[in-house]
């Protein structure tokens, strides 16, 4: 169920992402509660993955599936440059996220 957990928290991360940019700095209602919302509720995720599962490694997956998701986001709903560069470091945090989930 950590694993689960955890890959639930990520998503969760790149929808209070999503939505922080859509909140124009919190200046829009919807968007701000949202975001909160959102934030307590990966945050506390990650939290209970983390009764199972090492620290370093709860982490890094959170994070890089926030990074990649956000990366995806802006991309394909905000129109945001796509170039080799960008796409290579999403493949080498895909990569890095791979095998920090075969070494544990």
């Amino acid at each position: 169920m950590a694993w689960i957990y955890l890959m639930l928290a990520g998503v969760l991360e790149v929808l209070w992402a999503f939505t922080m940019k859509q909140s124009a700095g919190f200046t829009k209602l919807i968007p701000s509660v949202v975001t909160i919302v959102t934030m307590a509720v990966s945050f506390g995720l990650l939290s209970v993955s983390m009764k199972s599962l090492p620290l370093g490694t709860a982490y890094t997956i959170w994070t890089g599936i926030g990074a990649v998701g956000a990366f995806v986001v802006g991309i394909v709903v905000l129109g945001e440059i796509v170039s080799i560069a960008r796409l290579s470091a999403a493949a080498l945090i895909v990569s890095g996220l791979i095998l920090m989930k075969l070494s544990s």
